[in-house]
């Protein structure tokens, strides 16, 4: 099944994975950790809302928060306490198997990286603790760009860093946002379900 379809990106010059969702099953503990500030801080924030937003920083987030709720509380703060509570479940991650399959595919064979909405520090701890880190020749985060997905900038971004132009390149999300930042970039978009769906 992914074996099959691992053929279809040979003609990709070089491939462009999120990273939360798509090579890592991160989401359901991000949202233990969104509960666990939403509590401390008396803001509400509903589990709907969290994957509708999937690749757009806690920072950013909760400043709209802050705005919208006319809450009192700093959105760095905030977002400090929510990466720090995650850390402390990164052991607990696990891999999204087929999308995983597709980057030790092709390790070594093309260039790949890491577009990720997370800090550097966070995206890094995840794929080391999955041992995969190292497959990937680039990882973008939401600090290395001005405009987070569903701008293309992140995309883009990688692309450069890979020295391939967008158009040669595919791009892997599970949001939809993230799938619109990538069509944005002028990339060739796939969702994760399109690989988990028939997937033991």
């Amino acid at each position: 099944m992914v074996s099959r379809r691992v053929n279809d990106f040979d003609k990709y010059q070089g491939l462009i994975f999120d990273c939360d969702g798509t090579l890592a099953d991160t989401m359901p503990l991000h949202w233990e950790s969104w509960k666990f500030v939403a509590s401390k801080f008396e803001f509400t924030f509903t589990e709907e809302r969290f994957y509708e937003l999937g690749g757009v920083p806690s920072v950013e987030i909760l400043e709209n928060i802050k705005t919208s709720q006319s809450k009192n509380f700093d959105p760095v703060v905030v977002s400090d306490a929510k990466e720090d509570k995650y850390l402390g479940l990164i052991n607990q991650v696990s891999p999204i198997d087929p999308v995983v399959e597709i980057a030790y595919h092709f390790s070594g064979k093309k260039p790949m990286a890491v577009a990720s909405g997370g800090t550097k520090i966070v995206v890094s701890r995840v794929l080391d603790h999955l041992g995969i880190l190292n497959l990937f020749d680039s990882v973008v985060t939401c600090e290395d760009v001005d405009y987070q997905k569903p701008a293309p900038d992140i995309f883009l971004k990688a692309a450069q860093e890979l020295q391939i132009t967008p158009s040669g390149c595919a791009g892997f999300e599970d949001s939809e946002l993230g799938m619109t930042a990538i069509r944005n970039a002028g990339m060739d978009a796939f969702h994760v379900d399109w690989f988990t769906e028939f997937a033991p």
